[in-house]
């Protein structure tokens, strides 16, 4: 398990030639950080006087940013599963024509679901952005601009995830279906650098 190394662990196996953890892996232990960065300003939130319209909010947000945080660190294992297929397939036989056949049958599968992780992951990160977007609006002016950072991080890891989904899907031979998952990651680009965007300038308008 991936979430169990520390940080030294991961960043040493990382820089390896080892071929996971690599772009998915670290994209989401990027994401999981910045939804981190939200969870800390709604606990710098709660309980204050000067936010208690918004308590019963922020108590949610905390339970959601939660939630958020730990299936965003499963995504670094779940990146490394989705890839050992298609490394092995990569190493199959195609000598024979038959071989051939079989290996690229095996191929398709395997960039599919390798194409399908990324993707799930940019999901959950919109989720962890939609969170920071309200918490630069209702969380604590002292640290809106852990708000900023979180929302970098997560821009970050989102464009990079995307990275993932149009290596494999260049290489299928299922054209429409791979035109299909590169206009869902497209759509999910777009949608979550505007979002992001916006909640940055929301922060730089609160702290300059």
């Amino acid at each position: 398990m991936m979430a169990e190394q520390n940080m030294k662990e991961f960043i040493d196996v990382l820089s390896s030639k080892a071929p996971v953890p690599g772009g998915g892996g670290a994209c989401a232990y990027v994401a999981a950080a910045g939804m981190a960065l939200g969870s800390m300003v709604a606990n710098l939130t709660t309980g204050k006087k000067k936010y208690a319209e918004y308590q019963q909010e922020i108590d949610e947000i905390l339970e959601k940013a939660a939630v958020i945080s730990k299936e965003l660190i499963e995504y670094m294992d779940k990146d490394a599963e989705s890839f050992e297929p298609l490394s092995k397939a990569y190493g199959l036989p195609k000598e024979t024509e038959e071989q051939a056949a079989y290996k690229e049958q095996v191929m398709e599968k395997a960039l599919m679901e390798a194409s399908l992780t990324p993707i799930a992951l940019m999901e959950k990160i919109m989720e962890a952005l939609r969170i920071l977007d309200r918490l630069s609006v209702i969380g604590s002016r002292l640290a809106v601009s852990d708000v900023g950072a979180g929302v970098q991080l997560c821009r970050a890891a989102l464009n990079g995830a995307s990275l993932n989904v149009f290596i494999n899907t260049k290489l299928m031979k299922n054209t429409e279906a791979a035109e299909e998952l590169n206009v869902k990651t497209d759509e999910l680009l777009i949608e979550g650098n505007e979002l992001a965007d916006r909640i940055y300038e929301t922060v730089i308008d609160a702290i300059r």
